[in-house]
């Protein structure tokens, strides 16, 4: 007897998205976090427009859009020249600044309001799995405890149990830098004003507290364990900005550094990792939230049709082939724009390094340069292709198409089909897709995943052919309840 269908080590915005997800498609999920409750500090403060656009699809994008504040452009390496998120192919051109801790509360609103099960104080320690599940053993408020789940998601950070358990290799390199953050309640803001560009990041945080985060020429090479102390905070600001702006009562200190790993697989039978369990990394421009978001959205729709019985063979090993490869994209390039960072602090190399960036920040001048990593960043050209197959195929529908509308066709979680007799395709498979009207330029049919990507299409150019099909549609959808409309 299983207690739960999914168990889900870890609370944070990946596990409770993932949750979330699952319930949706009727799942009993349980999520495990060790914390006894919400600790309520934000190590990220950003939302990129691909994780908007999959809030969108669930139609839950105006909760965190209401907390939140849009700017139009981000930045690669702390370049002058910012990346232009406006000009891409989306309705939600921008980063939205909002704290992690919100983030997680709408998380978590949403994942109860779909009868998601959260445990605090509850630690997965280990684990065993076998064919028919996975056997939890933690400590929780009282005492031990043992959970049955017919599978076990790790979302349980950098440091992962679940990981480590399932003999998951995590590997990677070591940090070699360190940067820190404070939040404080008290500064002086007339300075703020007048300060003008500084190497120091300026964040005003909700509840009247102020971020700023900090890298020392002196003390980069300090282990990110380390405790941070308030009097090396304030020094080392003084010593990059010229004054300490005044900063007094800290709330948080802490100190991060560049160590950088991605998980050698993210699924061991029974047993997946996603977010910080399978990849970690400096912050450059703040993708890990987001990428671990987007773990959660492929993962889910495809974890809940192998419990359902309706998943085609091997879709839950396509988890794997698809965010591995995004994961060493977000990987290289934090690695390659922290270390545009860490030489300019070492001065044999500081002269060649500034070079290199004022070069690379005149090729961002060009827009083709700048939207390639915009939308890298943004993870808007993130893309799963089919080998020899479409270019379509594999991309994210696009999002100025799509609509307000057209988002509505999967906020249950399902397919959406668009295309001749759309109403006959969906009850073909009744409660897996939903029939819709718009379709991309160039295109007859086309199929949409649940996570938003085009799983199959059939362009203006080429004939209609129902066994193509239904043959397309099978491979992603599972097979019909009955035999498809001809």
């Amino acid at each position: 007897m299983m207690d739960t269908e999914v168990a889900i080590s870890g609370a944070g915005p990946t596990g409770l998205l993932l949750g979330a997800e699952l319930a949706l498609a009727g799942v009993r999920v349980r999520i495990l976090e060790r914390q006894r409750e919400r600790h309520g500090q934000s190590r990220a403060l950003t939302l990129h427009p691909r994780s908007i656009e999959i809030l969108e699809l669930r139609g839950i994008a105006d909760r965190f859009l209401a907390l939140g504040r849009t700017v139009p452009s981000w930045h690669f390496a702390g370049l002058p020249r910012e990346l232009d998120f406006s000009a891409l192919d989306t309705r939600h051109g921008y980063t939205l600044f909002l704290e992690q801790a919100r983030t997680e509360q709408l998380l978590e609103e949403r994942a109860r309001e779909l009868g998601v099960e959260i445990s605090y104080g509850h630690e997965v320690v280990s684990l065993a799995q076998d064919d028919d599940g996975v056997t939890v053993a933690g400590v929780g408020p009282d005492g031990d405890f043992r959970l049955r789940a017919a599978y076990l998601v790790g979302c349980d950070g950098g440091r992962s149990k679940v990981r480590e358990s399932a003999g998951i290799g995590f590997p990677g390199s070591d940090g070699t830098m360190s940067s820190m953050l404070g939040d404080f309640a008290v500064v002086d803001h007339d300075e703020i004003a007048a300060a003008g560009r500084t190497p120091v990041l300026i964040a005003p945080l909700s509840g009247g507290l102020t971020r700023f985060v900090v890298t020392s020429p002196e003390r980069m090479r300090v282990p990110a364990a380390e405790p941070v102390t308030f009097d090396e905070f304030r020094e080392t600001l003084t010593n990059l900005a010229g004054t300490s702006f005044g900063i007094a009562e800290p709330r948080w200190l802490s100190r991060f550094g560049n160590a950088t790993r991605l998980a050698e697989n993210y699924r061991s039978g029974r047993v997946f990792v996603a977010g910080d369990a399978a990849h970690i990394h400096f912050p450059a421009a703040g993708q890990g939230l987001n990428t671990g978001l987007q773990d959660a959205m492929n993962l889910g729709w495809k974890l809940a049709a192998e419990i359902r019985g309706w998943a085609p063979a091997g879709l839950l090993d396509t988890y794997h082939a698809e965010r591995f490869p995004v994961g060493q994209l977000v990987t290289d390039n934090t690695q390659a724009q922290t270390l545009l960072l860490e030489l300019t602090l070492v001065p044999e190399y500081r002269r060649p390094v500034t070079a290199l960036r004022e070069l690379l920040n005149s090729l961002l001048e060009l827009p083709e340069v700048n939207a390639r990593l915009a939308g890298l960043v943004s993870a808007l050209s993130t893309s799963y292709p089919a080998p020899d197959g479409d270019p379509l195929v594999g991309a994210r529908l696009p999002d100025r198409m799509l609509g307000s509308e057209g988002a509505k066709l999967v906020h249950s979680g399902t397919f959406g089909y668009a295309g001749d007799g759309a109403a006959e395709v969906a009850e073909g498979w009744k409660g897996r897709i939903t029939a819709a009207d718009s379709l991309p330029e160039n295109v007859r049919e086309v199929l949409v995943r649940p996570d938003g990507h085009i799983a199959w299409v059939r362009r203006e150019n080429e004939p209609p052919d129902a066994a193509l099909r239904e043959a397309a549609i099978t491979a992603w959808a599972g097979a019909p309840e009955r035999t498809a409309v001809r």
